[in-house]
């Protein structure tokens, strides 16, 4: 006889059938086929999230850029200050250093920090740099944003985007807070994996992805030295920003973050 159990273990209800002369074993009681079907409705912000995503497709040549980023000077660097923080000052994160960079660098690429209106055909380079952070909420992704990070330091950098990214998902962001952005910056934190292809927040023509940081061995010179390291995916419009000045973008931001203290160097 044969059984239906686990790994073809005889059970009771094996025997029972075989002394009942049943012609086959009973069904088993392990795994079975799951038929069911749930259909869920995108409503409210899912919706709109759905339908500026697939316009954003739709519209947009996107392209994509990935580069290498030695980041073990910058954590180290924030890992001493957070050392020495004061209490009226927030714990800082790899964020607001990655925007005081993107400052920098959209001073030599004002192209980037723009609005491209496709119908009018027409970019408007923006003064003011207003920075998008793709935040998960719990009723879907949102954009707050920082306001004239040209004008802010570090600390209140950390500062604003600590606030609205818990206003977003406590549902208290403003329709303000939530728009106006002119480039934005997307991560996933812990969760980033090794390469991303983010989306564009169109009407903007750049978007900045986060991967996760990772400590592995890398080839100075003579012999391996541990580094933490870490990618960044980056997209672009590539109806007005060419491929060779994307990666010239991307490369004055690696550049920034790997040599820190430039990064609060006056020009």
């Amino acid at each position: 006889m044969r059984g239906t159990g686990p790994a073809g273990r005889i059970g009771h209800d094996d025997l029972d059938a075989f002394l009942r002369g049943a012609p086959k074993a009973a069904t088993s009681v392990g795994r079975a086929a799951n038929t069911g079907v749930e259909t869920v409705k995108i409503i409210c912000l899912r919706r709109r999230i759905a339908r500026a995503m697939a316009e954003s497709k739709r519209r947009v040549a996107h392209f994509s850029y990935v580069e290498e980023i030695d980041v073990t000077a910058l954590e180290e660097l924030r890992a001493r200050l957070n050392a020495e923080n004061r209490p009226d000052r927030p714990r800082l994160t790899l964020m607001p250093f990655l925007m005081q960079a993107l400052v920098k660098a959209v001073a030599d690429f004002p192209e980037m920090n723009a609005l491209y209106d496709d119908e009018a055909e027409t970019l408007e380079r923006h003064g003011g740099i207003h920075i998008g952070i793709a935040t998960q909420t719990p009723a879907g992704l949102m954009v707050p944003v920082v306001r004239h990070c040209e004008a802010r330091g570090l600390w209140d950098c950390a500062a604003e985007v600590q606030r609205l990214a818990e206003a977003a998902r406590e549902g208290r962001a403003t329709r303000a807070e939530l728009s106006g952005s002119t480039i934005t910056i997307t991560s996933l934190g812990a969760l980033g994996g090794i390469v991303t292809t983010p989306v564009i927040n169109r009407p903007e023509v750049a978007i900045i992805g986060v991967n996760k940081e990772v400590i592995r061995p890398v080839w100075q010179g003579a012999q391996f030295v541990p580094r933490t390291m870490m990618n960044l995916s980056s997209s672009f419009d590539h109806r007005v920003i060419d491929g060779y000045v994307a990666a010239r973008f991307v490369q004055r931001i690696k550049g920034l973050i790997e040599a820190p203290a430039t990064i609060f160097m006056e020009a």
